[in-house]
């Protein structure tokens, strides 16, 4: 019988990815090329979606440029999308900081899109909020599967009892920087 290879879609949260890997000093040492790789093993990867704001020119321009720099890195990434989302200043405790808007709702958009227009087979949520619950638990009554890639620092234990299974990353950064 001649099987189809198990089709796969990878959904980055940008932004908790980049804190993550900045807690453990790696940010700048990340693959994504063989990130992409060790996730996906030998399934067919359809596509990879990447979602963050770009930063404030006007707060750091050094830092913004540093940034697109990495954003272009992604886009020459085979099948790799890059969501850009919107930012907001927030002012706490007297000093100003920034947020990223709407980068979850698109992840939840893209991810029940795509799998009611059976794009997937299995969906990779690389992120630590607990916010996708709800819409997992959708995907997954559709037949699709569900895996969570996670970092110690910002993994939630709901948010991977709610997956068919979990990877952590931690575990794998001997394979994926450079």
């Amino acid at each position: 019988m001649n099987r189809k290879k198990e089709r796969v879609v990878i959904f980055i949260d940008g932004s908790n990815f980049y804190h993550s890997s900045k807690r453990l000093k790696v940010t700048d040492k990340i693959n994504f090329q063989k990130l992409i790789n060790e996730l996906a093993g030998n399934r067919d990867i359809i596509k990879v979606f990447y979602y963050n704001s770009p930063l404030d020119i006007s707060m750091n321009p050094k830092i913004y440029w540093k940034q697109q720099k990495f954003f272009d890195m992604l886009r020459k990434i085979p099948k790799f999308e890059v969501i850009l989302c919107k930012q907001r200043k927030v002012k706490r405790a007297g000093e100003i900081e920034y947020e990223v808007k709407g980068d979850d709702t698109h992840l939840v958009s893209d991810l029940v899109g795509e799998a009611y227009e059976n794009l997937y087979d299995t969906a990779i949520i690389v992120s630590g909020d607990e916010d996708f619950i709800s819409p997992i638990k959708r995907v997954r009554k559709l037949g699709k599967k569900i895996e969570n890639a996670y970092f110690s620092s910002s993994s939630s234990f709901n948010l991977r009892n709610a997956c068919d299974s979990s990877i952590h990353i931690n575990k794998i950064l001997p394979k994926i920087i450079d």
